[in-house]
């Protein structure tokens, strides 16, 4: 469920053994998409593919790895919109400045002080949510609320032991607030979080997470994945966040994720979202006291490193929440999309 760049971090989490020298990895992806919304508006508002009867771009992103000795080092880049300005705060704090040109996704080291222990330092992509930034990790490409308004970076210091191959846990301090590389100075690693990881069966995986900071809030999170089948997949996320400084702001929402691979090229997934917002705060996508229900039909035709991804998404709040095509108030909003990633 963590996957591809994201693999870079959790081949560092849990048992890791005592590396020997490696060669220098490079993976990465790019992608560009193009999107309708049925009311002739950008009106669904989760993050990237955001631009309305335009082929566009998402972005390019190269991730490097190296091990030497107990020392790995990774280090991912990402140019255009979703991996720039739409993932990552600009330095006047906000994510709708075109202009953001700073394009780091993770930067980190980690080192296997034992088979058991790793310690990792560095900006990292979050541990928290079932979605990630790399579209190559989501087999959706539209994201959920969920994913949205959650964490995308922390940035901090974190340690890793593996009880087990099938418990682990995560215990680390972070930056006062999310998806920034520097923390406030009078502030600095004020934020605490924590992962449990359970492999209890073969095929069922799960992480509950858990972030607590003056700035940040309090986020509690658990997201599952379930291999029912040789061809059947279900993956879940839940979570509840509470905002810094109250006890009524935040959101709490839970979305289901089955899959079914048709065959080796091709795989059929529904996103099934509920998502509501709490008491006096507006979020992204979605108005104060409301809730939406979203479901996210997608296919995935694979040809060698290229993937083309289809989807119909139709969003339905419990007031008033999008535009029709008149430019008028709606309780719902439904979009067509059509992707390609292509991952090396």
């Amino acid at each position: 469920m963590k996957k591809v760049i994201i693999i870079l971090a959790l081949a560092l989490t849990g048992n890791m053994a005592f590396a020997q020298d490696t060669p220098l990895e490079i993976s990465g992806s790019a992608d560009l998409y193009y999107k309708y919304d049925f009311a002739k508006t950008g009106n669904i508002g989760t993050s990237f593919a955001s631009d309305q009867n335009s082929l566009s771009l998402g972005m390019i992103d190269i991730a490097l790895k190296k091990t030497t000795g107990k020392t790995t080092f990774v280090g991912e880049l990402s140019f255009g919109p979703r991996g720039q300005y739409q993932s990552i705060l600009n330095g006047d704090g906000s994510p709708d400045n075109a202009s953001n040109s700073f394009n780091i996704q993770n930067l980190y080291v980690a080192y296997a002080a034992s088979e058991k222990l790793t310690l990792t330092a560095g900006y990292m992509g979050t541990f928290v949510g079932y979605e990630v930034i790399s579209p190559l990790a989501n087999f959706h490409y539209s994201t959920s609320y969920l994913f949205t308004n959650g964490p995308f970076q922390n940035a901090g210091v974190k340690a890793n032991y593996a009880f087990s191959d099938k418990v682990g846990l995560m215990v680390g301090a972070f930056n006062n607030t999310w998806n920034v590389y520097s923390a406030e100075p009078m502030r600095g690693l004020n934020a605490i979080g924590a992962q449990l990881s359970l492999a209890p069966a073969e095929g069922v995986s799960a992480y509950i997470n858990f972030m607590d900071g003056a700035d940040s809030g309090t986020i509690i999170d658990l997201t599952a994945s379930f291999q029912l089948s040789e061809k059947f997949t279900l993956g879940l996320n839940a979570a509840d966040w509470t905002a810094p400084g109250s006890g009524d702001a935040g959101y709490t929402g839970v979305a289901l994720y089955p899959s079914v691979a048709v065959s080796e090229n091709f795989g059929l997934g529904l996103r099934a979202e509920y998502f509501k917002s709490k008491k006096d705060d507006d979020l992204f996508g979605l108005n104060a006291d409301n809730s939406v229900t979203a479901l996210t039909l997608t296919a995935n035709l694979k040809a060698g490193g290229l993937t083309f991804i289809p989807e119909f998404r139709l969003d339905s709040a419990k007031n008033d929440n999008f535009m029709d095509s008149n430019m008028m108030d709606t309780k719902s909003a439904s979009q067509f999309s059509v992707a390609c990633v292509y991952g090396f």
